[in-house]
């Protein structure tokens, strides 16, 4: 087989060099501006279904030197509610939750129920959610409730069947620097409750949008109505 030398590499950078901007252009993209990750667990249902893209805001929060995930500056901070892309303190597995306790706060979960500096979350159910915004591949029961705290509403999906989940925690105060993040599926999810606070350096971006989705339930047929579709934070 004949071997390529440093000559023909060189003029098969120089014939295709228009190929080879794209493609380290948008590495750097991902790597700088905006990162895109595959949801592969139901954890973040009804919001995030298995088989969307989401599109992670890279500055967001931090710029950072590209290639790397070393800080330059810090241009803002995860607020409650905010849905972000984070590695975890635990395997460093990336991962895709939403932000619940803020750095100072105080939180506790009783019987599922949120507590978050003294005021008790309000849960409201919410009937006849379409099948395809429930967990898929289980067949209990499912409820879907609208969770409030002050300005912070969004659904969450119960398991009531579901006995191995941790539904209670006692009060505990974030560290400066720490947040706390749970799953939107509750009793389907890995999540603070399990590895405890996140480190702000290890939140990698924020999702605001999708890039696209496949029903992996159907085939991998795209989800059309969910193609560059905003993510709603609350």
């Amino acid at each position: 087989m004949k071997s390529f030398g440093l000559a023909q590499l060189r003029q098969l950078a120089r014939d295709n060099k228009g190929f080879l901007f794209v493609v380290f252009g948008m590495i750097f993209m991902r790597s700088a501006l905006a990162d895109w990750y595959v949801v592969p667990s139901s954890s973040m249902y009804p919001h995030l279904l298995e088989g969307d893209r989401v599109i992670s805001n890279r500055v967001a929060y931090d710029i950072r030197i590209p290639f790397t995930d070393i800080i330059l500056k810090k241009v803002g901070n995860p607020q409650r509610g905010d849905i972000v892309t984070f590695f975890s303190p635990e395997d460093g597995t990336r991962l895709v939750k939403r932000v619940i306790g803020l750095p100072g706060d105080t939180i506790e979960m009783r019987d599922r129920r949120l507590i978050i500096n003294g005021e008790e979350a309000n849960y409201q159910e919410v009937p006849d959610v379409p099948r395809e915004y429930l967990t898929p591949r289980y067949e209990m029961s499912q409820r879907v409730f609208t969770e409030t705290l002050g300005d912070l509403h969004h659904n969450i999906i119960v398991m009531p069947d579901v006995y191995q989940s941790i539904q209670s925690f006692a009060p505990v105060q974030i560290p400066e620097g720490q947040y706390v993040m749970l799953g939107d599926n509750r009793d389907n999810s890995r999540d603070s409750r399990y590895f405890h606070f996140v480190k702000r350096e290890l939140i990698t971006g924020r999702v605001s949008r999708l890039m696209f989705s496949l029903d992996y339930e159907n085939h991998y047929m795209p989800r059309f109505d969910r193609f560059g579709a905003k993510v709603a934070q609350q």
